[in-house]
């Protein structure tokens, strides 16, 4: 989705207010590093993008607060945008490694950060990025969400990784692209809210709940993105689709797959309290109203 695409998305619009939120943290996040060559790539690369992940981090921040941050005090408040903006940095990290390794020279409608800056231009920001990433969790010092960033780096390497494997073998299965997409895609969104239900002083079930809603629609995200236009691209899903669509039955059954996941995501959110974040959460879950 390009910049302009998201503007005029009618979901993204009624929540426009939280996007300016994160935007803003985003930005002044980066403004501490004008100093260096990295601050105009860094802008061009967050430019754009649905901030879907730290919008989930602060409504699950929120759902345990009676819907809104009004009960904490400013410094968690400060902590949970700051946050908010090492999630976006970590998938915008991402972002600019997969491009490299899925040869992509479009994102959000603009040329891939490693066509416009070149690779080694784009290895570097990636670095300084979790650079970044790392001074942002020494300021707010938790160690809770410090582990949880750094748990989420890992499995997404270790799911992009094995997506480099799987795409050699010529007998992939569902299970493979599963736990690929769990790591790869869906652990972000873990720790997203999950770090949002820390920092909301969510309980022990209300944490793992979160968590869970977080993996699940994850999960539900990747398949979804993957069935809108997996005809136009040779990436793992397409080649699972090649392999196992032999009925005209396969693609279906991945269709349901997403819809189950993303059921599963609303049912843990029982755990949570009514109130207006728990809903935005719930109508998260109809990934057609966000792509």
């Amino acid at each position: 989705m390009n910049k302009r695409d998201f503007q005029l998305n009618p979901f993204f619009k009624k929540f426009n207010n939280y996007i300016n939120k994160i935007d803003y943290s985003l930005r002044r996040e980066l403004e501490l590093y004008a100093w260096s060559e990295f601050y105009i790539p860094l802008k061009y690369a967050c430019d754009g993008g649905k901030r879907i992940r730290p919008f989930i981090l602060t409504l699950c921040a929120e759902s345990l607060n009676n819907g809104n941050l009004d009960s904490l005090n400013s410094r968690v408040i400060d902590n949970i945008f700051t946050v908010s903006t090492a999630i976006e940095l970590l998938h915008t990290e991402s972002t600019i490694h997969d491009d490299i390794i899925d040869s992509d020279n479009i994102r959000r409608g603009m040329p891939s950060f490693h066509v416009k800056y070149g690779y080694n231009a784009s290895i570097l920001t990636a670095d300084f990025i979790l650079g970044i990433i790392l001074n942002i969790g020494a300021k707010i010092d938790n160690s809770q969400v410090t582990k949880e960033l750094s748990n989420a780096a890992i499995k997404m390497s270790e799911g992009e990784m094995l997506e480099i494997r799987l795409v050699k073998n010529n007998n992939l299965s569902k299970n493979d692209y599963i736990k690929v997409i769990e790591n790869k895609t869906a652990s972000l969104f873990e720790a997203s809210a999950k770090i949002g239900a820390i920092l909301g002083n969510g309980n022990y079930q209300q944490i793992e709940a979160l968590a869970n809603y977080g993996r699940l629609i994850g999960i539900a995200y990747q398949i979804h993105d993957d069935l809108i236009d997996y005809n136009n691209e040779q990436r793992l899903f397409n080649i699972l689709v090649k392999q196992n669509d032999k009925d005209n039955k396969f693609v279906k059954i991945m269709e349901n797959t997403y819809l189950n996941y993303s059921y599963l995501a609303r049912k843990e959110l029982d755990f949570i309290n009514d109130n207006r974040s728990k809903k935005i959460l719930e109508e998260l879950t109809n990934l057609e109203s966000i792509v």
